[in-house]
């Protein structure tokens, strides 16, 4: 496990450190000081000094005992493997099956958490987002509309909160484009309770993500962490119902920031769940009064479109059993091989032609999966 920096050549984690960020990620630092902790000393290095009470950056001494009971309560190894037993994916910054829209964001998370396909990102997404205190009104068209852009084969994007978000999942859910869901919890903590069922769907039909590892409960501050998230990953932002003040403002901030383009939906100026939109209409958001309004903005036409195509040679069979053995998380042949009950040659053999194929990628000693969307390509249009 290396100890001397976590970047690579290409300024990517190594998939060895991924243990070390997984459990410093337990700790519930702010993202920033997650960042500043691993990228001064490394992983491993970080996780020492917080085991030691000294975290290395500017923390109030109440923060750092808080930090080194946890860390002192807690084993990466067997972190790492819980979240491997629940099904949940790891993807720390510039792994293959790391969000290629966060790779360069300046709030890019350390490390994502997340069930379901990755791929299900592909193509254009329309992140829909409102007031928790909605309208039947609200409730209703965002709903209509997540259908109707799931139906054009556009991804929904929200952040599976009460009121506006759930309502954009559950329609969305009832056209056939898989949506993202992002949290503020940990993926084994839903939050809040009553969209319970809701998330189970996500993360069968589509994407499931968190910054958060398993156990690490919803707070106050991961709203406008996660919200930031939402912005990046969407094409479009769409706000539906927002009061003159609430977290949908907040994802238009952080998507102004990114220059993505904004939609609202006008309201009647008597409504207090229109006042936050109707205010972003006045100061220049785009207007939607229908979902041709979203499509346009995506430069779509009506009609079913997905784009990048999985133009990868389809592997063997055996090959296939071991990609399907990898999850989304880094892992070593030995892990493969005892997963599968194969010998090591043969879950070597099968890796280096997944390698090949651009199915799997190499890097020092560890393999992981790789995304499609992260998949090289050449100038037309095929895999490298």
């Amino acid at each position: 496990m290396p100890t001397d920096s976590i970047l690579d050549g290409s300024g990517a984690l190594r998939p060895g450190d991924a243990k070390f960020v997984v459990a410093l990620a337990a700790l519930d630092a702010f993202p920033r000081q997650l960042c500043e902790m691993v990228f001064r000393d490394g992983a491993e290095v970080a996780w020492r000094r917080v085991r030691a009470g000294a975290p290395g950056i500017a923390v109030p001494d109440s923060v750092a005992a808080r930090w080194r009971a946890v860390a002192n309560r807690l084993d990466p190894d067997e972190f790492w493997a819980a979240h491997e037993r629940g099904g949940i994916g790891v993807a720390v910054l510039g792994s293959p099956a790391y969000p290629p829209e966060l790779v360069d964001d300046a709030e890019a998370p350390l490390v994502l958490f997340h069930r379901g396909d990755p791929d299900h990102r592909a193509g254009a997404r329309v992140a829909i987002v409102g007031t928790r205190r909605a309208s039947a009104y609200g409730l209703g068209l965002a709903a209509e509309w997540a259908q109707a852009l799931s139906e054009a084969g556009v991804s929904v994007v929200s952040g599976l909160a009460l009121g506006i978000d759930a309502a954009a999942h559950r329609g969305a859910l009832r056209g056939p484009t898989p949506p993202i869901g992002i949290v503020g919890s940990g993926l084994d903590v839903v939050y809040p309770r009553r969209n319970e069922s809701l998330w189970h769907e996500v993360s069968e039909h589509g994407w499931l993500l968190s910054e958060y590892p398993l156990g690490v409960s919803a707070a106050a501050h991961h709203f406008p962490a996660r919200n930031r998230i939402i912005a990046a990953l969407a094409d479009v932002v769409l706000v539906v119902e927002s009061h003159d003040k609430g977290g949908s403002l907040i994802t238009v901030t952080a998507a102004n920031a990114r220059h993505c383009t904004v939609l609202a939906v006008p309201g009647s100026v008597h409504s207090p769940a229109s006042r936050g939109t109707n205010m972003l209409l006045r100061d220049g958001a785009g207007v939607a009064i229908e979902v041709g309004d979203l499509l346009v903005a995506l430069q779509m036409t009506p009609g079913p479109r997905r784009s990048r195509r999985d133009t990868r040679p389809a592997p063997a069979a055996d090959a296939a059993s071991v990609l399907d053995a990898f999850g989304w998380s880094p892992a070593r042949l030995e892990t493969l091989a005892a997963r599968l009950g194969l010998s090591l040659v043969a879950t070597a053999d099968a890796l280096e032609r997944l390698v090949r194929d651009r199915w799997v990628a190499a890097e020092h000693g560890w393999f992981e999966r790789i995304a499609r969307d992260q998949v090289p390509r050449d100038p037309d249009g095929s895999p490298s």
